[in-house]
């Protein structure tokens, strides 16, 4: 699909796991990626999104 790319390719470029990117899209991280069946279709324009504060400490705070 022309200006898109798969989590395969995402994750190449980004230098992480194709499950990472999988749930950066299902938490509606990544502007105009787009649920086709059971793939994504990240624009290929997209850039790695950063974590927030809010997000790292969240997930600290969650382990006990």
């Amino acid at each position: 699909m022309n200006g898109y790319i798969s989590t395969n390719e995402a994750a190449e470029r980004w230098d992480i796991t194709k499950r990472q990117v999988q749930r950066i899209c299902e938490a509606d991280r990544i502007p105009g990626a787009t649920r086709l069946g059971n793939a994504w279709a990240i624009p290929e324009n997209a850039v790695k999104p950063t974590r927030t504060a809010n997000q790292s400490s969240k997930k600290r705070s969650n382990k006990k």
